[in-house]
């Protein structure tokens, strides 16, 4: 079911996130841990405020639906996951351990609350197009939300599939893009810049918003108008920064960050005096 929540519970939710982010990565040193914290905020919205899901029931045929296609990105995903009661959060200290389920790659070995095993980037979108035709055959109220990364939207795959959904209508489908401005191989002007975006995704059919991806409130109003929209899927790039709610991480332009006990030792401080 959708949570009712505050504005500002939602920001102290997307700290405590964080903070889980952090505790997740710095027993490795390494990882995605500038991503996750730069994308708390649309976990969080999603989460904990639009998306109508029940955790006790996570098979329920009439949930909204939620796609992450940048499946690296798993110490936000499944602390999220946890935070929002699909498991214990106990289970988080387990992330990337020999034999866990928490793989950095998520996976539905995990549970029927991953949606797709998206490991190869780029197939998320197509996934999550064939659920939503699916739906809208079977005459179901179901939203399908999609997360996907910049650098991500370098793949072919992403345009086959935005060029269908955007042809067949699927007014229920919502891609949300973590514009965090990096790659694998650097800053995405200097690799492969995707600009003018706005102007592709409006081509191909969708009803395009320009969002700061570190601000709740505009993406839940960003979610809102994409419920009204009708006739077209909606695209919101939300525009995220790497690091966010830790000063010292914060515009750091790391795909996987080197993370000494130190600096996550001063993350945790500093994250749990925001509580």
């Amino acid at each position: 079911m959708r949570q009712n929540h505050n504005l500002r519970d939602l920001e102290r939710i997307a700290t405590k996130l964080r903070l889980h982010v952090v505790n997740m990565v710095a027993p490795s040193g390494q990882g995605y841990v500038q991503q996750g914290l730069g994308a708390a905020d649309i976990f969080t919205s999603l989460y904990f405020a639009e998306a109508n899901m029940n955790p006790d029931d996570p098979k329920w045929a009439d949930r909204d639906r939620i796609f992450l296609t940048t499946a690296h990105n798993t110490a936000i995903f499944y602390a999220t996951l946890g935070e929002r009661g699909f498991f214990n959060t106990d289970r988080l200290s387990t992330y990337v351990t020999d034999g866990s389920e928490l793989e950095i790659n998520s996976s539905e070995r995990l549970g029927p609350f991953v949606e797709a095993t998206c490991g190869s980037l780029g197939q998320g979108l197509s996934v999550a197009i064939g659920c939503a035709l699916a739906a809208k055959r079977q005459g179901r109220s179901s939203r399908f939300y999609v997360i996907i990364g910049d650098g991500e939207m370098q793949e072919g795959q992403v345009w086959e599939a935005a060029m269908l959904a955007g042809a067949k209508g699927l007014d229920n489908l919502c891609l949300i893009v973590d514009y965090n401005f990096v790659q694998s191989e650097g800053a995405m002007d200097k690799v492969m810049s995707l600009e003018p975006l706005m102007d592709k995704m409006a081509s191909f059919g969708f009803a395009c918003q320009d969002v700061d991806g570190n601000d709740i409130g505009a993406l839940l109003n960003a979610y809102e108008s994409a419920r009204q929209t009708k006739g077209k899927p909606t695209f919101i790039k939300a525009n995220t920064v790497m690091g966010k709610g830790v000063a010292s991480l914060e515009g750091l332009m790391f795909h996987q960050l080197r993370f000494p006990p130190e600096v996550a030792n001063s993350a945790r401080a500093e994250l749990e005096a925001q509580l």
